[in-house]
């Protein structure tokens, strides 16, 4: 390489391991470690902040995971996801062609993973179209317990069961809280697929409501109903839709 250097920051919850990752680059000088994150909120942060060429992400953390972290940045560089995940998952970072380090792992294995690195960067090349496509495949089976949001300059984190109603805005969603309303890069087939099906109901192809916030139901023109959620929210319901929330709520 030239004399570009790497731009690096290491966000991981532990300690020991963001070390780890440092002193495994110390002895490469194509990369310069310019910050250390120890959360994802700190992490989304200094990300947007200091745009840095390349990330060593931990997926598992707590208040806010690696992808959550993705999800609310402005510009995503490299990645290099950092896992504990077992081999099942490690799948679908080879099918995707995305650099992993899987916990614990060897100086050799880092050296490899920043050969990739180094070969991307030089290339030009920023697969993060991909992102969305391991993090289906990994949490494909798991329900969704809360949404991150940045709302202004801060991230919040919203517990799913407070969200009173979803809406489908071309491509974003617009989240209603029982405080305020957010809007995010996500899908009404994402959401129906993880969502608890237990309260959440898709009444119209626009709309996800959580039952526990209607407060009535009115008839409108022929094969519709209005639904009226908490705070006066108003969502529409097809005829199918009604129909399947009528057996949710056992009518």
């Amino acid at each position: 390489m030239k004399n570009e250097k790497i731009k690096v920051i290491i966000v991981d919850d532990e300690e020991p391991a963001r070390k780890l990752i440092a002193n495994f680059l110390k002895d490469d000088t194509d990369f310069e470690i310019i910050d250390q994150c120890a959360d994802g909120f700190s992490a989304t942060k200094r990300i947007n902040e200091l745009q840095p060429d390349l990330v060593f992400l931990d997926i598992q953390m707590p208040k806010l995971t690696g992808f959550e972290v993705l999800e609310l940045l402005e510009n995503i560089p490299l990645i290099v996801f950092v896992t504990a995940y077992d081999e099942f998952a490690v799948k679908a970072f080879e099918h995707n062609a995305v650099d992993y380090l899987l916990k614990p792992y060897s100086k050799k294995r880092f050296a490899d993973t920043l050969t990739k690195v180094k070969d991307k960067f030089n290339r030009k090349i920023i697969p993060h179209e991909k992102y969305e496509e391991i993090q289906k495949t990994i949490i494909q089976d798991k329900t969704t317990e809360r949404i991150a949001v940045k709302n202004r300059s801060k991230v919040e984190v919203i517990p799913v069961e407070k969200i009173i109603l979803f809406e489908a805005q071309d491509d974003y969603v617009q989240i209603y809280s029982d405080k305020t309303k957010y809007l995010k890069n996500l899908t009404m087939k994402y959401l129906e697929a993880h969502l608890n099906k237990e309260i959440f109901v898709r009444v119209h192809r626009s709309y996800i409501i959580n039952i526990n916030y209607i407060e009535k139901i009115e008839n409108a023109e022929k094969d519709c109903h209005y639904i009226i959620m908490k705070n006066n929210i108003i969502a529409k319901a097809s005829k199918s839709g009604y129909s399947l929330l009528k057996g949710k709520l056992d009518w």
